[in-house]
């Protein structure tokens, strides 16, 4: 089996195990994993519970469709991740509960949307940038995206969803997993008298582990 045709495989099974597990549904959310010349990505429109190997999109490294059915309406999100991050090998967009609840939230900081609730969250995550709200597909978008990816290995689009670039497909997948639940303790914990980590826990998780 090629490199591309093993991407191919965990490509649809990460994204069939995403949609079981309830945080991907109907045809939202996409995934995108880098090849040396291009990238796969999950189709336009297609549930991620049941994407075919042989007709993910194969973009080109403009993002431009070269094989396959047509990407997503939101490639740019993807492209705006590859094109700012060097160490960017795959990229996650979902519309998963808790992370979109959290993303209507009033009065986030929009350089660093949650507390520091677990070590594994800052680990996995890093600091997640806020990204103002814009239509589907509105290329502005991308714009709005572009101008923190650099910083941000994870951002969260108002009344949208999480966006998150990691180094390989599972990578990236483990961190909007971690989002994901992040988003879930951050919603329970609202109101409560919380135990956070200290400043010098953080800048320590940091310094070990970088985003």
């Amino acid at each position: 089996m090629s490199n591309e045709d093993r991407l191919r495989e965990e490509l649809v099974l990460l994204g069939r195990s995403l949609y079981e597990r309830g945080l991907a549904h109907g045809s939202a959310g996409n995934l995108s994993v880098k090849l040396p010349d291009g990238w796969l990505m999950s189709p336009t429109r297609s549930c991620l519970g049941r994407l075919d190997p042989a007709r993910l999109s194969r973009l080109d490294a403009q993002g431009r469709l070269v094989d396959g059915d047509a990407p997503s309406k939101e490639t740019f999100l993807h492209l705006a991740m590859y094109g700012e991050r060097a160490d960017c090998g795959a990229v996650v967009h979902l519309h998963s509960v808790h992370a979109v609840a959290v993303s209507c939230l009033a009065g986030l900081d929009a350089s660093d949307v949650f507390p520091p609730i677990t070590a594994y969250a800052v680990m996995q995550v890093g600091r997640l940038a806020l990204v103002p709200y814009f239509p589907p597909g509105d290329l502005a978008l991308a714009d709005a995206v572009r101008k923190v990816a650099s910083r941000h290995k994870a951002v969260l689009l108002a009344n949208h969803g999480p966006v998150v670039s990691g180094s390989s497909l599972s990578a990236a997948v483990d961190a909007v997993e971690e989002l994901e639940q992040t988003a879930r303790l951050m919603l329970l914990l609202e109101g409560r008298r919380t135990s956070l980590l200290d400043p010098g826990q953080v800048a320590e998780l940091e310094r070990r582990f970088p985003a």
